[in-house]
């Protein structure tokens, strides 16, 4: 009998390591999603400002070679 109540306890401590750890993997995950989202919003947002330089530098070039002609 105390062999029987050995392999449940064992067996009952495995599972209390397998939900503890599906849970830190849950966590890290959803940390990792976030960080991820986050990331690609600052991405965007460097995208949008090169957008923005690249269109104020191409008006003054623009503006330059006005000067140029004239």
């Amino acid at each position: 009998m105390q062999s029987e109540d050995e392999a449940l306890a064992s067996l009952e401590e495995r599972i209390h390591r397998t939900v503890e750890l599906v849970s830190t993997l849950r966590s890290e995950r959803d940390t990792a999603v976030a960080d991820a989202h986050k990331l690609r919003q600052e991405l965007d947002e460097l995208r949008s400002q090169r957008k923005q330089a690249r269109a104020r530098i191409e008006k003054l070039l623009g503006q330059m070679d006005g000067l140029s002609g004239a």
